[in-house]
This record gives C-alpha cells, structure tokens and sequence, in this order.
C-alpha cells in the first residue's frame, strides 16, 4: 500500500505533472501520433481519454501512474515495442468504448488489462480479452438524462471473466470523476486493479 498511498500523495504534484518525454510515431493509415511519456517502468499503461477532453488532461493521473512505477503513453504497440513487459489500457467514456473495441480486436495477450471508465457500449462485450475493471458513477446520467449504469452493467454482465465491477457514489462522468469527492476512490480503484499480479 505504500506504493499506492505514494501515487496517491503526486495528485497534490499536478501542476508537475509534466510528461519527461514527447513522442511520435506512425499509425497503420498513414497518420502520426504525437503522444506524452510519462514513467520508465516495464509495466506500460495507455490512457485514452473522452470527446470532451485531450491527452493533456490526464497528466495528473500519468504522472501518479508513473509514481507508481507504470510507464504511461498513448499506444499499445509501441508500448510493446519498447520494452513493456505487460500493457493495460483505461479508458473514458468514448475513450472506454475505443478501449472495449481494441480489448476485442487486439490479438491475445496484447492488451492485459483494461479499465472502462464509464465507457460507451459496444456490440460485442462477451468478446473481450484481458482482466476488465469496469467503473461508473451511480448519478451518471446521458445528455438525454438516462442512466448510464443499466446499460454499463449490462456490458459488464456480458463481458467474459476475469472482471469486476466499480460502482462509485455521485453523478460524475468518466473523468470528470477525478474532480469530485469521488476522484481519490477512483485513482486508488485503478492503481489497485493495475497493481494486481
């Protein structure tokens, strides 16, 4: 619990939290990725965030990550191809269904472990690889006011073992949760699950 009360401790470092290295490389259809390395661990987590946000608006959480002893960055492969021994991904929101989609798509063992952050639906949840820690706010509704949680439970019910599922007090939406009461909970819930041997 050390290592996970440390991490805990580097969210008060935010305005730190800058990444040591900018990297790019090429995707398969052609374009370039420009992405934020934070951490030199083996174990390599990817972080893919929301349509409201950018890459820049999870340094607070890369940087406890890295604190942690995770290298974090934006690319599955290219985690692979640099040494990382084991991949995870967590994902919000529309990032969580990128996240779901690539957990199913991915060959085995690519991806270990994912983590959906309130994610958006996909059709086949029942095809999904890697251990899955599935979170959402109880509150959290849609922009057309439904509840978020039948349908993320529903996902989650489909979803092959190994998983669980996180349900957190509030009506925050996917990263937003880390600006709440709630944003402690939820950091210590992923270091947790990313931890796990």
């Amino acid at each position: 619990m050390r290592v996970l009360d440390a991490a805990i401790a580097a969210i008060a470092l935010a305005p730190l939290a800058m990444p040591q290295e900018r990297v790019s490389f090429p995707t398969e259809d052609g374009g370039i990725v420009y992405a934020d390395v934070y951490g030199t661990g083996d174990r390599g987590v990817v972080l893919a965030h929301g349509g409201r946000f950018n890459k820049e608006s999870w340094a607070v959480q890369a940087h406890t990550l890295a604190t942690a002893g995770f290298r974090v960055l934006a690319a599955v492969q290219y985690l692979h191809q640099t040494g990382a021994s084991t991949v995870s991904v967590v994902g919000a929101s529309f990032g969580g269904g990128a996240t779901a989609r690539a957990a199913v798509e991915a060959p085995r063992g690519a991806i270990d472990r994912i983590v959906l952050l309130a994610h958006s639906a996909i059709d086949t949840p029942e095809r999904m690889k890697g251990q899955k820690l599935f979170i959402t706010s109880r509150g959290d509704t849609t922009g057309s006011g439904a509840l978020r949680l039948p349908q993320i439970r529903e996902q989650y019910e489909q979803a092959p073992e190994p998983k669980e599922l996180v349900i957190l007090d509030g009506a925050a939406h996917a990263q937003f949760i880390f600006e709440t009461p709630q944003g402690e909970r939820l950091m210590r819930e992923i270091l947790r699950f990313l931890s796990e041997s």
